[in-house]
């Protein structure tokens, strides 16, 4: 059978980690050209348009719909400073990650068990291309809005942000103009990457259960039972370096996670609260469609593939039992208690241990979100 090579999985969120400056060469970065065009690229437009538009919420405080109108997209935005921290910290654990998915003891073993994995490949492809055109139209509407709307006229930017300069006198505005967009879209890019990078690593880790239990359901053989023992061995040995690889990835995306939830708990409900007060059918109406759709779609990713790691490694158990165990000798029987007694617990993809990716965790964070949205929108009416 061919190899399967899973990095053909990663390969368009390794180029645009490159592109981001967020993948160098080697294992670390290095005073190289590399590593310049990474500080200026990061520092210019996914640092700097940040601060410019946190400084801005100083000057518009207490004003509740001018701070909504720039805190629910402002929030994701400082995340993603988080992430690119996270992704440059954890680079060595993510190189070697990146080593360790093609190795030999990883690869689908029959072209049956391709197959097996491959909805869950094709249903990552389909779910990624619905939350790159949301973000893709709210990066569209956010640049065009001030154009559609007539407002371009007023001087108006695309953004609600401070700057040390006239931004209403020519050419300053249309330079602001094109640097928030450019901004915008690096910051969109890097948030969308690393968040099907997080989904790929679950994915994998859900993919090798299901080889394992291939692999369990078929391992013994009456004419063969050595050799299905010298098998069995090496199913535990895969699930060792499953629970290792697990284990590594969420020490990447742990913090990633944890704030991920509360920030977009918080800017679905204030998205919402905005499209109550913004004219249906206008441009800045789809702009708050589209980003709010992103959002949710975003969050789903994190919370369907962590779900199916765990329900997939707890149908480990459930594959030694449809195996024909009973005929091995005692010696293997006395590995396959030990082994059944080992892999009871499922393995959870956790923020901080403190709550796991689940569709559970997904529905609580929806009622949050209009719970944020029943408050603002009471505050609003009271005025």
């Amino acid at each position: 059978m061919k190899k399967f090579n899973w990095k053909d999985t990663m390969k368009r969120n390794i180029l645009l980690l490159k592109i981001l400056g967020l993948w160098p060469p080697g294992d670390t970065y290095k005073a190289d050209f590399y590593t310049a065009y990474s500080f200026v690229s990061i520092a210019a437009f996914t640092c700097g348009h940040n601060f410019f538009q946190t400084i801005n919420i100083y000057f518009i405080f207490p004003d509740l719909e001018a701070i909504a109108a720039t805190i629910f997209v402002t929030l994701p935005a400082l995340l993603v400073i988080m992430k690119t921290y996270y992704v440059i910290q954890n680079m060595q654990l993510l190189k070697q990650l990146m080593v360790d998915i093609n190795q030999e003891h990883f690869e689908p073993r029959s072209a049956s068990q391709v197959e097996i994995i491959q909805p869950s490949l094709n249903f990552l492809i389909k779910i990624s291309t619905v939350l790159w055109s949301m973000s893709s139209g709210a990066v569209f509407f956010w640049a065009t809005y001030p154009i559609l709307d007539g407002s371009v006229k007023e001087n108006r930017l695309p953004f609600l942000a401070w700057y040390p300069y006239d931004t209403t006198v020519s050419p300053l505005y249309q330079i602001t103009y094109v640097y928030q967009i450019i901004s915008f879209g690096f910051i969109a890019a890097t948030a969308l990457t690393t968040d099907t990078l997080i989904a790929i690593l679950n994915l994998f880790v859900g993919a090798q259960c299901d080889i394992l239990c291939d692999d369990l359901k078929h391992i013994f053989r009456e004419d063969h039972l050595n050799y299905s023992g010298k098998k069995f061995l090496s199913c535990i040995r895969h699930h060792k370096e499953i629970l290792r690889f697990a284990d590594s990835s969420n020490i990447f995306f742990n913090w990633i996670v944890f704030v991920q939830f509360f920030i977009s708990t918080s800017s679905i409900g204030i998205t919402m609260f905005q499209l109550t007060v913004t004219e249906p059918l206008t441009s800045e109406f789809f702009l708050l469609v589209s980003f709010g759709t992103a959002i949710v779609v975003e969050i789903f990713i994190y919370c369907w593939f962590g779900n199916e790691v765990e329900i997939k490694s707890s149908a480990i158990p459930t594959a030694i039992f449809h195996s024909n165990w009973l005929k091995a000798p005692m010696k293997i029987k006395k590995d396959v208690k030990f082994f059944l007694m080992r892999c009871q617990r499922p393995i959870k993809v956790s923020a901080l241990n403190l709550f796991y990716l689940s569709l559970e965790t997904f529905v609580k964070i929806l009622r949050g979100s209009w719970s944020y949205f029943a408050l603002l929108n009471q505050a609003s009416s009271r005025k």
